[in-house]
């Protein structure tokens, strides 16, 4: 189902190398960082799910709004993510988790679930390079953001942190 997913965002997003390339590597420090945590198996799966189709608001957002912001990915994400979920025959209950994680990841307070955090810090970790973010601000994201033993080690070592401790 993995597989089936990421050719039909790789599909989706077609034409637009940066968007599938992003989508890749969320989803695989995702996989990374929920493996090394110990997920179970249907909530690693949901996890990754949910990281490939993370920020699939952003093509209707630009469409409607003429720009992406973080918001409206999640207020536009669900609607277009169930077309595709329901299309791979996703059953419901995995439709509105992943659907729930969508219209969250950007949202950094009250977060509900080992699965949705480790979505956002793997997001994190690829925006963080990918906007070119400063050392400050990365050391700030981390302390800010980061919760799991396995998103910080990373963070730490994808950045050589040696200043920060835990």
């Amino acid at each position: 189902m993995i597989q089936k997913l990421t050719q039909k965002m790789t599909e989706y997003f077609g034409g637009d190398p940066k968007r599938i390339q992003h989508f890749i590597k969320v989803h695989s420090f995702a996989r990374y960082i929920g493996l090394q945590e110990g997920l179970p198996e249907h909530e690693q799966f949901l996890l990754e799910c949910a990281a490939l189709v993370h920020d699939i608001g952003i093509k209707p957002a630009e469409a409607q709004y003429g720009e992406c912001g973080g918001k409206l990915q999640e207020k536009l994400g669900p609607a277009e993510a169930e077309k595709i979920l329901y299309a791979l025959d996703f059953p419901p209950q995995d439709v509105e988790r992943i659907c729930y994680m969508i219209a969250h990841h950007h949202t950094y307070d009250n977060i509900s679930g080992r699965d949705l955090q480790i979505l956002i810090e793997a997001d994190f970790i690829v925006n963080l390079y990918e906007d070119g973010a400063s050392r400050e601000a990365v050391i700030s994201a981390y302390r800010r953001v980061f919760v799991t033993e396995s998103g910080k080690a990373l963070l730490r070592t994808v950045w050589a942190l040696t200043e920060v401790k835990e």
